[in-house]
């Protein structure tokens, strides 16, 4: 009865949606009915409850529509081959971000918090797990940690395996596994890469269940304990999903000066993106942090090896055969980010791939065993990766008009500022409500920008021959000793900045002299406006270049842990740590002994006993007192390592604020006036060092 209600008041209101897309208006009614909705939209916007938000979307849904039919019916019609060309370009581009948009409300807007699954009481209940690790090339100070967090999980040891699996067959890892007492896999050859790492230990092991972490990322003491329980509740559940948390900044975080306080790059993702595929049963295995059910993975053959993203293809696989997924959202572990910019476009770059490939090979909207919810939930993430040839054809758009004066949208620009305005605002402010904690407005566009002109011909060749390319290795755990700016990355940002501020100029000067050219003011005003929106992100893009030093081996993490001080004298005092890394600590100063006496050790006191660490002092003042841990037995590290990595709650934080769309455009313009400023004071700088270099020559040639 409740189905039959709902059919009937969607077929009531669809004549009213239609009347609401379709019906033409002039320029000034179109202002009209566009800022009585965005008013309405804003009422709404008081109440915090679940089904407002579903109206807000379904008025977006509405007006965006609207817009497109607009763009459609009104504005493609040009006057030269190369009009037509770049007009349908654009129009196809805004075809693309509409249908994304669409997708991604059905992901976000019914996200599903699931509860953690407890495990019975009786052990021997608990299914068997076998844990890999797998790794190829990555340094053994990047893997060590991982390993010995996995044998710190809490999960009874005759019931969990643990393996590290070197596709790079190296003496050293083998004897490190020896040491601390976990499985070593190899194999002769590296086919399938990943993949092919991973089924091959399959053929070696044979626990019920198989839990994968990437070699970086540690995993908390509940891990399996939160993640194991849903298996046993449920025989048809495959896969149970956690969160990729990032203990280290990412090029984003790091480079940008107000990186720290925005979301990461990927909280979008592994937060109401998950949640909503969730929702649908349409969970993304993501490589790292999981756990599958062994059944399963047999039954199609183990992990995919068609494509180079063998996890998301891996649980579209299970999913058509009628096996359920899970997402907790909870960070269970946590891992190491991309270090360097051009680190950061290598691995997206193989995203993209990998994607382009299962869009190819694999189509989610064909094949059985899918529901239409899940084939659209795939089709998101896959068409995601297809934004490079938008983005930039948003960019460049403006240059069209302002440096060759043609029309690839003909209309007037009331009007299309008409459209546009309630299309662009209720997105913006739709999207704020839903996702804000997450991602903060406008911050999509420089992530996809940075990309954008690296991803577009390797995902444009991947969509001809989807077999091409290979498997690519993310490096982890690099430093930087010097701070450079990346003008390799940044070159074709770099190009179209210039051509944009060239447009605009050229712009003003016929906007200033538009009797004299002949052109209609309120066309180049709105080219104009166009060119600064992309000029402003396409510099904040480019601020992200600026490589900033990572001297630091090891991630410093703010907890407080009582310590013992024991100086050479024999006295002990009393503190706690300010912040701990695996590499050392910061701890607060008790008194003003250690500015007299020379620190031997320091005992962290924990709850399960106490750790011993032989230390070396740094850096010292009135308050703090910097330790770098020497080196130390590998039952004392992975005390260490429970200690600093793999607390319960080492990686629960407080979310981040709500955003306020307007406050962020603030924070990227201030990126934009940040990379002038620390440019211009790099260069004083250096000119400073130079004349001091050269003063210097002068007085010893002198003498």
């Amino acid at each position: 009865m409740k189905k039959f209600l709902s059919l009937l008041l969607v077929l009531a209101v669809l004549p009213v949606a239609l009347l609401v897309v379709i019906t033409p208006m002039d320029s000034q009614k179109q202002y009209i009915f566009g800022l009585i909705s965005i008013g309405i939209l804003c009422l709404m916007g008081l109440s915090k409850k679940r089904s407002i938000s579903v109206i807000m979307v379904v008025m977006s849904v509405l007006l965006s529509t609207r817009y497109i039919y607009f763009r459609l019916t009104q504005t493609l019609h040009f006057n030269s081959e190369i009009e037509t060309i770049l007009g349908m370009g654009l129009f196809l581009a805004e075809v693309y971000v509409w249908v994304m948009l669409l997708l991604s409300y059905l992901q976000t807007v019914w996200p599903l918090k699931r509860e953690l699954v407890q495990l019975p009481d009786d052990m021997n209940q608990w299914p068997t797990v076998d844990v890999y690790i797998p790794t190829y090339n990555e340094p053994l100070e990047v893997v060590r940690d991982t390993v010995l967090a996995a044998q710190c999980m809490d999960y009874p040891r005759d019931k969990m395996k643990i393996y590290l699996l070197d596709d790079g067959k190296r003496s050293e890892f083998a004897v490190f596994a020896a040491d601390a007492g976990v499985g070593y896999i190899t194999r002769n050859d590296n086919a399938h890469a990943k993949a092919g790492n991973l089924n091959h230990a399959m053929k070696l092991t044979n626990g019920e269940l198989i839990c994968v972490f990437d070699c970086d990322h540690v995993a908390t003491r509940i891990f399996l304990q939160a993640t194991v329980g849903g298996f046993l509740k449920d025989p048809k559940l495959a896969l149970v999903q956690t969160p990729h948390y990032f203990y280290s900044p990412d090029p984003f975080e790091r480079n940008l000066s107000v990186g720290r306080n925005i979301p990461n790059e990927g909280a979008l993702f592994y937060g109401p993106i998950q949640r909503g595929n969730d929702n649908w049963n349409a969970t993304f295995f993501c490589g790292s942090c999981a756990v599958i059910r062994r059944s399963a993975l047999e039954e199609i053959g183990g992990f995919a090896v068609e494509t180079v993203t063998e996890d998301a293809h891996t649980a579209l696989k299970m999913q058509r055969l009628g096996w359920g997924s899970a997402f907790i959202d909870i960070p269970l572990a946590a891992g190491l980010a991309t270090e360097r910019l051009v680190l950061h476009v290598i691995q997206r770059t193989r995203w993209a791939r990998g994607m382009t490939q299962i869009f190819r090979l694999d189509n989610p909207l064909f094949g059985r065993g899918l529901t239409i919810q899940q084939r659209l939930c795939y089709l998101s993430a896959m068409l995601y990766y297809q934004f490079a040839l938008p983005r930039i054809a948003f960019v460049t758009a403006p240059l069209a008009y302002l440096l060759f004066n043609l029309n690839i949208i003909h209309s007037s620009a009331s009007l299309v500022f008409a459209y546009a305005l309630p299309h662009l605002f209720l997105a913006v402010y739709v999207n704020s409500r839903l996702n804000g904690r997450f991602r903060y407005s406008f911050w999509g566009e420089i992530y996809d920008l940075v990309m954008a002109f690296h991803i577009a011909l390797p995902t444009m060749v991947t969509m001809l021959f989807p077999k091409r390319g290979k498997f690519n290795v993310t490096d982890k755990g690099g430093l930087l000793d010097v701070g450079y700016f990346d003008f390799s990355v940044v070159r074709p940002h770099l190009i179209i900045a210039l051509l944009l501020a060239a447009g605009v100029v050229a712009g003003i000067v016929r906007a200033c002299a538009h009797d004299y050219f002949g052109v209609d003011p309120r066309v180049i005003v709105l080219n104009v406006g166009w060119g600064l929106y992309s000029l402003i992100f396409l510099l904040a893009a480019i601020a992200v270049a600026r490589e900033t030093r990572q001297t630091r081996k090891t991630i410093r993490i703010d907890v407080d842990i009582p310590v013992l001080i024991h100086y050479a004298s024999g006295i002990t005092s009393r503190s706690q740590t300010a912040d701990l890394s695996m590499g050392g600590c910061r701890i607060v100063a008790p008194d003003d002994r250690h500015l007299k006496d020379e620190i031997e050790a320091i005992e962290l006191l924990l709850q399960s006993g106490a750790i011993s660490i032989p230390v070396q002092t740094v850096a010292s003042d009135e308050q703090h007192i910097r330790l770098m841990f020497d080196d130390i037995p590998l039952s004392r590290r992975r005390e260490l390592v429970r200690v600093v990595l793999s607390r319960a709650d080492a990686w629960i934080h407080p979310p981040k604020p709500q955003d306020n769309p307007f406050r962020s455009m603030l924070t990227i313009v201030r990126c934009v006036f940040d990379l002038f400023w620390l440019t211009w004071k790099s260069r004083r700088e250096n000119r400073r060092l130079r004349a001091q270099q050269a003063a210097n020559v002068a007085q010893e040639e002198s003498v």
